[in-house]
């Protein structure tokens, strides 16, 4: 069990049995990392010491698009996740504007993507990110992300799902 020690921005630190972490919050709905989407995949993300953003995901074959291949699609939504999780650790609402993923070689069934994610530039209201998934150590996977940060009812709406 974890007790959550205190929120700063949008990560909570709290300590497990590995010592103190920070957890990027989620948005409860979200197909990639909410608690209440029996559909998603449930993923945790955590902050680094470098402030860049990690998660771990083992591939369930619900998600597959050819027979014990993860289907492009859930990189795809890993890798944006990862990334946005990198803006919003700071307190940062945004949306994704454009995203460029590259595919290096299959995800089979059961495998485990770490995956990470970073800021590389910001210009006012605009964030750069790239995006990284391994597999036994190879990169399957990178992408480069740009977010704009929300304003107005848009980030009202992202702060209500805030958790």
């Amino acid at each position: 069990m974890k007790k959550v020690l205190q929120m700063t921005a949008c990560a909570f630190t709290f300590r497990n049995s590995e010592g103190y972490m920070r957890e990027v919050a989620k948005f409860s709905e979200c197909f990639v990392c909410g608690d209440e989407n029996s559909c998603g995949l449930k993923a945790r993300f955590y902050v680094q010491e470098d402030g860049s953003v990690t998660t771990e995901y083992r591939v369930e074959e619900r998600f597959v698009g050819y027979a014990e291949v993860l289907h492009g699609g859930i990189l795809a939504s890993l890798l944006d996740e990862v990334m946005i999780k990198a803006v919003l650790k700071d307190g940062i609402l945004a949306v994704t504007a454009a995203m460029e993923v590259k595919f290096k070689r299959p995800i089979y069934v059961d495998q485990i993507i770490k995956l990470s994610g970073r800021v590389k530039e910001c210009k006012g209201r605009v964030y750069k990110t790239e995006g990284i998934a391994r597999v036994n150590g190879e990169i399957a996977g990178t992408a480069s992300g740009t977010y704009v940060q929300a304003r107005g009812e848009l980030a009202d709406t992202l702060a209500r799902s805030l958790k």
